[in-house]
């Protein structure tokens, strides 16, 4: 790496561990009801919303409530939205007249954004509506980002709390998320982007001269609308000109903040953040990667403020800064190495200059490879998918990189609140490790890790790698799964291993070359983004809930500290040991083959 990419990247790391205190320590003022934002400004809002509800603020929740109303909340969310993307022809705020979406279509969408996937198999600007991106993606982008913070909060109070049977109210800490930490936020990112080109309209799409005619040939067609063919049986073409194009417009920078803000990562166009309209700058680039992480890096220091040990989230926080680091070294290495079978093609230029280029393929020259690698690494460190570049045209370890992010279950930073609770169970995992080494009884912030934790732990940690292999197995075995695959061997099977990864961790983001808008791949990710959404959570409300009923135990002698260097050297291993090499026989049968056949000229 040169010194440029070195320097953009500690200029990011730096800045995002600057904003994560303020953030943090915010983020627990709200949730514990002493900010003045709460106290003052927001109360006699909360106070009409809960009227309207019928929700007693002053209620809270056992875990299995808590769960339920959570699990009823997404359910009603998801059928909403699936019937608003198939009714949307005949609803306003549709000035292209967008048709209705197909049944499986909708359905893998609906689930996606509500289980804060945003994984999209359609094309925005050609399929939504204005009303269907605002009132449907939008709004959801909003919610399925609160409720995963408030269920991180709600781990971080039984953590907190001891000799009590509740977790908090879910309908309070919804209100209070979405009121007073996504909804500001979402309007200060959306103006800078507007200040930085990013459209918001509502006006029709734009019709425009372009500055020159395009000749192409195009099929010849009878009265039918059938291609026409010669005596030969080879089909016929006319020549055709273009002096028009069309520009698709509409409420982009409202929804690109929270987008970003709450790591839902769903594009308004089909290119997402590479799009001029959505990322026009590269200012505006350093800003979505910085809103990605902004909020999961601000939960550690929740975390610590909430427990009462600022050093607990700072540990935690280490030890995500730190994979991530390493994680972006690989990922800038890799991808300003190139592919060494280009040396062969320039026989006059040294090694070194032909490594200084690197693969520019399937990237933007407005952000070049820095910037593009850290975008690629925090998107699929957390669990945002947003993309501004072509995943599928990055070297092997460069799409092995972001595809192990996402298999060891975006924890690094990871997505709002998601990522925070996903460390916090391997925590425990790992505290739980450590005592077996030693025979002691675990303990993590004073509470005993016993065995109705861990079954629980188990049960999260072990249900997205079941998700991700079983699914690509029975992709790549079924006709239906095989012929959406476009590109045959290794780098084939890397594209349907990163679709399952992704769509079972929720992160939404896609490698490309795989046709995924299919009833096969719509039903069978759908099914993989539901469970991987709701299978983590249970446990851990369920987690939550054992931990507070829990009495604090005493710092003893023998308490393993849980706030420094060995610990984070503990739980990274742990999250190695456990989670990567789970995926490592997968791995090795598409990204390893694939960097092999590079470097050996094939």
């Amino acid at each position: 790496m040169n010194a440029n990419t070195v320097l953009q990247s500690a200029v990011f790391i730096v800045v995002l561990l600057l904003l994560a205190y303020p953030v943090g320590r915010y983020i627990a003022a709200v949730m514990d009801g002493s900010s003045f934002v709460v106290r003052r400004l927001g109360r006699p809002i909360e106070k009409v919303l809960y009227a309207i509800a019928g929700v007693d603020p002053d209620t809270e929740m056992s875990w299995k409530r808590y769960a339920v109303c959570i699990l009823l909340f997404s359910g009603i969310g998801t059928l909403f939205l699936y019937a608003l993307l198939r009714l949307q022809q005949w609803l306003p705020f549709n000035p292209q007249a967008m048709g209705p979406m197909s049944p499986d279509g909708a359905f893998n969408t609906a689930v996606s954004f509500v289980t804060n996937t945003n994984w999209q198999e359609y094309g925005g600007e050609s399929t939504l509506s204005y009303l269907s991106q605002v009132v449907g993606l939008t709004v959801q982008n909003f919610l399925s980002a609160a409720t995963g913070i408030a269920v991180a909060v709600a781990l971080i109070r039984g953590f907190a709390r001891h000799t009590m049977r509740t977790i908090g109210n879910f309908w309070v800490d919804l209100t209070r998320i979405t009121l007073y930490i996504l909804a500001p936020l979402a309007v200060v990112v959306a103006l800078c982007f507007v200040g930085q080109g990013v459209i918001q309209t509502f006006a029709p799409y734009k019709e425009i001269d372009t500055l020159q005619t395009t000749v192409y040939q195009a099929p010849k067609l009878d009265g039918a609308g059938n291609p026409v063919k010669d005596a030969s049986g080879n089909p016929e073409t006319v020549d055709t000109s273009v002096s028009k194009q069309t520009l698709a417009l509409g409420p982009v920078a409202s929804q690109e903040a929270i987008k970003l803000l709450g790591t839902n990562g769903g594009g308004f166009f089909n290119a997402n953040s590479a799009h001029p309209f959505e990322n026009p700058t590269p200012l505006t680039n350093f800003l979505q990667v910085l809103a990605m992480l902004l909020i999961p890096a601000g939960l550690c220091v929740t975390f610590g403020v909430m427990v009462g040990d600022r050093r607990q989230g700072i540990a935690i926080l280490a030890a995500m800064t730190i994979a991530f680091t390493i994680a972006l070294g690989v990922e800038l290495h890799a991808e300003q190495s190139g592919n060494p079978a280009f040396a062969a093609l320039h026989v006059d230029q040294t090694p070194s200059a032909l490594q200084s280029g690197g693969n520019a393929e399937g990237k933007e020259t407005r952000f070049g490879i820095a910037q593009t690698g850290i975008f690629t690494v925090a998107t699929t460190s957390a669990s945002t998918g947003a993309v501004d570049a072509t995943h599928d045209s990055l070297t092997p370890i460069g799409g092995l990189v972001p595809m192990l992010l996402m298999q060891l279950g975006e924890m690094i930073f990871g997505g709002v609140g998601s990522g925070l609770y996903s460390m916090l169970a391997f925590a425990v995992l790992a505290v739980f490790v450590a005592g077996l080494m030693i025979g002691r009884t675990p303990e993590y912030l004073g509470k005993k890790i016993e065995a109705y934790e861990m079954k629980m732990v188990a049960v999260a940690i072990l249900l997205t790698p079941f998700l991700v292999l079983v699914g690509s197995s029975i992709a790549v075995l079924a006709p239906a799964g095989l012929a959406g695959i476009a590109n045959p061997g290794p780098h084939g099977f890397s594209e349907v291993l990163y679709a399952f990864s992704s769509a079972a961790n929720n992160n939404g983001s896609a490698f490309g070359g795989l046709t995924v808008n299919t009833p096969f791949y719509n039903i069978l990710l759908a099914i993989a983004m539901w469970f991987g959404r709701f299978v983590w959570i249970v446990p851990v409300l369920a987690v939550a809930g054992a931990l507070a009923a829990k009495k604090r135990l005493a710092v003893t002698s023998g308490t393993l500290p849980t706030h420094g260097p060995l610990f984070v050297v503990l739980l990274l291993g742990t999250i190695v040991l456990v989670g990567a090499l789970t995926y490592v026989p997968a791995l090795a049968l598409g990204p390893v083959v694939e960097q092999l056949m590079m470097v050996s000229g094939h």
